[in-house]
């Protein structure tokens, strides 16, 4: 699934460390989400759009053409 989160976090200095602390995951699926090597369970998505005061549609995209 297509995300902003790099962009995102780039934008309010954080770190993947620190996403991940916000969010309650490990710093290692910050990563993996940021490269779309992951998609994040329903409620990680939304802790991680809230936590950018985002609806999830501005953080992640899902495009039906990738794999």
């Amino acid at each position: 699934m297509k995300n902003r989160i790099r962009v995102l976090r780039a934008e309010k200095n954080m770190t993947q460390g620190d996403l991940a602390d916000a969010v309650g995951v490990s710093r290692q699926t910050i990563n993996a989400i940021e490269k779309e090597k992951f998609d994040p369970s329903l409620p990680t998505a939304f802790r991680i759009a809230g936590l950018f005061d985002l609806p999830i549609e501005a953080v992640f995209h899902y495009d039906p053409n990738q794999g």
